[in-house]
């Protein structure tokens, strides 16, 4: 699939949960995008209602840290006015953790999922509860120190 293609999908969203039901029909949270694998990660606003996605309990942004620098970054509108967020894709081949829970989640609502080596089930809310305390600790490669220094430089 090719990210554009994703995107306007998620163009036809009037909900929070159709926003969910998309990304998960479409194979999220790990999918072949242009051949290659990636974890999907979404964070945004609809209607004044935020969304977002836990990795083993923790926000995203949190489990990924540093990694964060190392994904890319795709924005996206929904139909409705004041509606959408960003795309964040991370290189499945970056992840270090063999097995996690994945959350796309808002107030109220929320698609769960038990991903292992690679490939993803869906899983209720419970489970979801039960599961992320036991998970291994979720680790994606990041910058090598020089690599941080390097880009130290470039940003100033």
């Amino acid at each position: 699939m090719k990210v554009e293609g994703l995107v306007s999908s998620l163009r036809n969203a009037e909900t929070i949960e159709e926003l969910f039901s998309i990304l998960k029909k479409k194979g999220a949270p790990v999918m072949d995008l242009e051949g290659m694998k990636k974890l999907v990660i979404v964070e945004g606003d609809f209607e004044g209602k935020q969304f977002y996605t836990e990795i083993n309990g923790l926000k995203a942004n949190m489990a990924l840290g540093d990694a964060m620098l190392n994904a890319s970054s795709v924005p996206f509108k929904c139909k409705k006015p004041f509606t959408g967020g960003n795309l964040i894709f991370v290189d499945y081949d970056n992840i270090e953790a063999e097995e996690f829970v994945l959350a796309y989640t808002a107030e109220n609502t929320g698609v769960y999922f038990h991903v292992k080596g690679g490939e993803a089930r869906e899983i209720s809310r419970e489970e979801y509860e039960e599961l992320k305390d036991r998970m291994p600790e979720f680790k994606v490669k990041s910058y090598s120190e020089e690599e941080m220094e390097g880009m130290g430089a470039f940003f100033g």
